[in-house]
């Protein structure tokens, strides 16, 4: 019987090495540079990344927390759209965003003043307060809770027993405090 030498797989490349040949984390010595690369400059592998996946790697890791809305900068880059709805109606459309990622949508039209819109202008209201904070969710890590959600359909009612007041109401019956 041979003395047969063990052979393990590089973590990262997966050539077979002699054991002894591999570092702690099972890198062999070409993939080294990989990790240290990883450990002294991740900013690199996250361009790298980017580059050949076209997404962020590990994009649920690198989002920052932000508590409330009230963490955004006072002043946001952003991009106004003017488009045409199926009425004619001129919209206005304007995109915040924070390091090129949107994290708010607001729409307005010049038929504010128009009995009959102000009803769809409530309802576009609350769609774009919900968009926005789940564009926060995306975009910035925010945290999204029920509590958030009822703060922003109640603050786009524009007055009793529009469709955003009632969905605050009966959806604030589900609010219970937590035991």
């Amino acid at each position: 019987m041979k003395n047969e030498i063990p052979i393990s797989a590089c973590s990262i490349c997966g050539q077979q090495q002699q054991p002894s040949l591999l570092s702690e984390d099972g890198a062999c010595q070409s993939c080294r540079i990989i990790v240290d690369t990883i450990r002294d400059h991740p900013e690199r592998i996250r361009a790298l990344w980017l580059l050949h996946r076209n997404e962020p790697i590990l994009a649920n890791l690198e989002k920052r927390s932000i508590d409330s809305e009230a963490e955004l900068p006072d002043v946001l880059d952003g991009k106004r759209y003017r488009t045409v709805d199926r009425d004619r109606n001129k919209w206005y459309l304007s995109v915040s965003e924070v390091a090129g990622k949107p994290v708010e949508v607001f729409a307005s039209t010049a038929f504010d003043r128009d009995h009959e819109l102000q009803s769809r202008i409530s309802n576009l209201t609350t769609i774009t307060r919900l968009i926005s904070l789940i564009l926060r969710h995306i975009s910035l890590g925010e945290t999204l809770t029920f509590d958030k959600c009822l703060k922003q359909i109640q603050r786009s009612s524009r007055q009793k027993n529009d469709l955003p007041d009632m969905l605050y109401r009966v959806l604030s019956r589900y609010n219970l405090p937590r035991e």
